[in-house]
């Protein structure tokens, strides 16, 4: 370079002399290169050029220098010549660096910048031929964004063809492209080859559905775009392939046909998708795609008509779709069903809310129950299948054809029902028949028929046999026929049909006293009696309480006391192994009938065995009845051994109602001494401050027939009692209190802590009974911590120490009476 272009300060000599001495060390150069920053571009540029003179193969010195290079040109106009000096210097760098990608990355950008397309689209070729395949995709992303900044679709076109060659995994981002530019014959091309690859992975996470939606979609959207591929036929391949989602399917298929025009197409798919689908969410898009389909057609040919004038021809092409129309709304309910049933063909209900539908439309009505009864399955069946063939018969017997009903019975009677009781129920219906019609021997001919018994017996649970061979053992069919033979047959043939019931062990509590209660109305009392005690030998407690109820009540009502040892027996029989539930009833029953026709003494053990026999919750009861009727019979005084009796036994609460009885009556007889010793013995179990009724009686009982002897030592009692329950304490007094309180806390708000509610609550029912505690007129006589040595002094010179002081205000007031 000649000297005059060159200008060399004196700071630059100590860079210039290292240089000399090493020109082929890149430091040196980057050294001299930053003290020359901050100086003139040109001189920069200058050692840029020395430097790369020198090292033309080094890429940190190359990359630098036309970084700087565009940098120096970022601010001017892309028309300055400039440019083309930053462009001839990427060239000439291009020779050495035509391997980095960062420098054809950075060279492409800078063209594109330039807004010099085809130079840049050339350029960016030049790269991807320069590099090797596997930097391709450090280009191609910058070489598609230009493409796509320009509005030059062919040639776009081509470069993303090229670039799927390498990348063939975003296909989809060539689909938007193609979309984007009406290209659509080629998108769905496109769109059809990813669908039909199995192996695709889609970069947006979609899934091979939604990928054949967007397919449907296009195709049913733009029918005259799309050219080279058959909508219907990948639509329709579409239903079998994703079978949850028919119905939206369907709706593009319909879809396709109307946005080409042919609107009869598009009704035939409507109408073969709703006599197909099997899911009432794809019966219910279908049917609403398919009603907007007939208003818009509608109302497109209402426009029509209104802009080109009316015609005779017009009219009856708007009212033949109109009546489509309505239609199609009144059909809704029954292709509904129909869809419900292709669901499941063996659903008994939707069977039968199909007739509903049917109404007053009797070939639709017979059409449809006989197709039901050749669908359902009794095995698979949802409901109970018997009542279809039942319902049947009904409607043939209300129109008047009664033979019809009965060969629809007779057939009924044939099929393998899976329950023995759906068999039944036909026969009984069958009869029931029969029987509306006044046909009433032939009623009970085809009920004996449907008992008799079969050539092969077999058990009624063994589900391995058919229900022909078990009907034999339904209970349903032989009432129905002992009633009808109580009606309408013999003594001899009612008597024979029970009987039969009770030898093959089938009947029930209720069959027997309906046996014993025929026998006795024809006056057979011993024959009635025998069927009692054959029921009782069938059953066991507490199945027989019913059948030993009506049985001894019978007994007693026919023969009273002429009998007695054998009434005796019936109900030492009954009572043993009778249940505590079932014996109070018995045992009133007998304790009656001693008095009434046996010795009363019977009836008072019979009373005294009921006691101990009955629940324990029945036991005060039967205390009661005990009580009254030995007043009744042997008088007052006979009932202190049973009062004694009821106390010891019975609980605390009914224990204490029975002392206050039992000392009332002694009261009334003038025993004083008996009742006040009641009252102290029922003392201690009434704890004074839960029990406050029974120590007002008792003081009542003292103020009237005693004096302040008595009434001191009922105070004495009283106190006693309570320092005995306040020994226990907080934890009787919780635990009676969360008894009595259970009731009344579940309609109050819940304490937080329960257990904490209870002390609180004991507490306050302690302080009030502290309240309550009778207080000395002088000095308490218990010794206190706190007493003084002057109180206890005072104490001790008492004339008698061991005397009882009771001087609250409450005694003196209650012995104000007595000391007059």
């Amino acid at each position: 370079m000649p000297e005059e272009h060159l200008s060399i300060e004196d700071d630059d000599l100590q860079y210039e002399e290292e240089i000399l001495r090493n020109p082929y060390s890149v430091k040196c150069w980057m050294r001299y290169i930053e003290c020359k920053l901050s100086g003139p571009a040109h001189a920069l540029n200058m050692v840029y050029e020395r430097a790369l003179k020198e090292l033309p193969g080094s890429y940190k010195l190359w990359y630098a220098y036309l970084k700087q290079r565009r940098k120096q040109v970022k601010r001017r106009c892309i028309t300055d010549p400039a440019f083309e000096e930053v462009n001839n210097c990427h060239e000439r760098a291009l020779v050495f660096m035509h391997k980095m990608p960062r420098i054809w990355l950075d060279y492409c950008q800078f063209l594109v910048d330039q807004c010099k397309i085809t130079r840049s689209r050339r350029t960016f070729d030049r790269a991807l031929r320069a590099l090797p395949i596997t930097q391709h995709h450090r280009i191609w992303p910058l070489y598609l964004r230009f493409v796509r900044s320009h509005p030059l679709p062919e040639t776009a076109v081509r470069v993303y063809r090229r670039y799927l060659k390498l990348s063939p995994e975003n296909a989809e981002e060539y689909i938007e492209y193609l979309r984007s530019i009406d290209r659509l014959d080629e998108a769905a091309s496109r769109l059809a080859d990813i669908v039909n690859e199995d192996g695709f992975m889609s970069k947006g996470g979609k899934s091979n559905y939604q990928l054949w939606q967007e397919l449907c979609t296009l195709l049913s959207q733009h029918p005259g775009s799309v050219r080279t591929l058959d909508a219907a036929a990948i639509i329709r391949g579409g239903l079998t392939r994703f079978t949850d989602q028919r119905g939206k399917l369907w709706c593009a298929l319909a879809e396709y046909h109307t946005r080409s025009g042919h609107f009869e197409k598009a009704r035939d798919v409507y109408e073969e998708a709703i006599q197909t689908v099997t899911t009432v969410r794809d019966f219910t898009q279908v049917f609403d795609s398919y009603a907007q389909f007939e208003e818009s057609v509608i109302a497109a040919k209402m426009e029509t008509v209104s802009e080109l004038g009316k015609e005779e021809e017009d009219d009856l092409d708007l009212e033949l779709r109109l009546a489509r129309f309505e239609q199609l709304i009144e059909r809704r309910p029954l292709l509904l069903n129909a869809v419900l049933l292709r669901q499941n063909p063996h659903n008994v209900h939707e069977w039968h809310k199909r007739v509903q539908l049917y109404q007053n439309k009797p070939h639709e009505i017979i059409n449809a129950y006989t197709e039901a009864v050749q669908t359902v399955n009794p095995a698979k069946a949802t409901g109970k299948p018997h009542t279809l063939w039942v319902s049947f018969a009904k409607f043939y017997e209300d129109n008047g054809q009664i033979e019809d009903a009965r060969a629809i019975l007779q057939r009924a009677t044939l099929v393998q029902y899976t329950h023995v009781d759906d068999l039944a129920t036909v026969w009984c219906q069958f009869g029931e028949m029969e029987l509306r019609h006044e046909n009433y021997e032939e009623a009970l001919n085809i009920l004996r028929k449907a008992t008799a018994v079969p050539a092969r017996k077999a058990e009624y649970f063994d589900s391995s046999e058919p229900v022909q061979n078990r009907l034999y053992k339904s209970l349903r069919v032989w009432s129905m026929l002992a009633d009808l033979e109580e009606s309408l047959g013999t003594f001899k043939s009612t008597k024979a049909v029970y009987d039969r019931i009770i030898d093959l062990r089938i009947a029930t509590p209720q069959i027997i006293i309906n046996y014993a209660l025929f026998l006795e109305e024809h006056n057979y009392f011993e024959e009635s009696f025998k069927a009692y005690e054959r029921g009782i030998a069938l059953f066991r407690w507490p199945n027989v309480y019913d059948i030993w109820s009506t049985y001894l009540s019978k007994f007693i009502a026919r023969y009273g006391g002429k009998k007695l040892e054998r009434a005796r027996d019936l109900f030492e029989q009954a009572l043993d192994g009778c249940p505590r539930k079932f014996a109070k009833n018995i045992f009133l029953l007998y304790a009656k009938l001693e008095e009434e026709h046996g010795l009363a003494r019977h009836a008072m053990a019979l009373y005294e065995r009921a006691t101990e026999k009955v629940e324990p919750g029945e036991q005060y009861e039967m205390f009661n009845i005990y009580i009254k009727r030995a007043a009744e019979i042997y008088g007052v005084t006979h009932t202190r051994s049973i009062y004694e009796r009821a106390i010891e036994l019975l609980a605390d609460d009914q224990s204490r109602e029975m002392c206050l009885r039992f000392s009332d009556m002694e009261c009334k007889l003038g025993e004083i001494d008996r009742a006040r010793a009641i009252y102290s013995y029922c003392s201690q179990m009434c704890d004074p401050r839960l029990t406050a009724g029974f120590w007002q009686t008792w003081r009542d009982f003292e103020v009237r027939h005693g004096n302040e002897d008595t009434l001191r030592e009922m105070l004495r009692v009283k106190r006693s009692v309570q320092a005995k329950y306040n020994t226990q304490g907080t934890f009787l007094v919780s635990q009676r209190l969360r008894a009595e309180g259970g009731a009344a806390s579940q309609d109050a708000k819940e304490p937080v802590d329960e257990m904490q509610a209870l002390e609180q609550k004991a507490a306050v029912v302690a302080a009030e009974a502290e309240r309550d505690k009778p207080q000395m007129k002088e000095k308490i006589l218990f010794v206190r911590s706190e007493a003084s040595r002057t109180e206890l002094a005072e104490l001790t010179r008492q004339n008698n120490p061991d005397e009882i002081n009771i001087g609250d205000d409450e005694s003196e007031e209650e012995l104000e009476p007595d000391g007059k």
